[in-house]
């Protein structure tokens, strides 16, 4: 993980992401999960690229249950997109950096 993503729980979701005053890209993840290890240095360059304009967390399933139950998670990895407090994206599965990146930018 980079100096640029922070690893959240279920405790502090809520001002971590839903109370962010800027769109908050939120990794669903667990160790387990190859395609989430294999995402993760893309996720890494994204935070680098926009930081300071988007704010990038990851949030383990298995050690926090709660907050993927609430935002129907149900595969990973899943990136979700928040803004102003509303989950605004879902992508599931592995994706390219261009389609992240696509879905940041409409946020922005």
């Amino acid at each position: 993980m980079s100096d640029h993503v922070s690893e959240i729980s279920d405790v502090d979701f809520q001002g971590e992401v839903l109370e962010c005053n800027i769109p908050v890209l939120v990794d669903f993840w667990a160790p387990w999960c190859a395609p989430c290890r294999s995402i993760a240095p893309v996720i890494d360059e994204i935070a680098k690229e926009y930081n300071g304009r988007v704010k990038v967390v990851k949030m383990n399933v298995d050690e926090n249950p709660q907050t993927p139950s609430d935002f129907q998670v149900r595969g990973i990895p899943n990136l979700v997109l928040f803004k102003g407090g509303n989950m605004e994206d879902q992508i599931v599965g592995f994706v390219a950096k261009q389609d992240i990146v696509n879905a940041i930018e409409k946020l922005l």
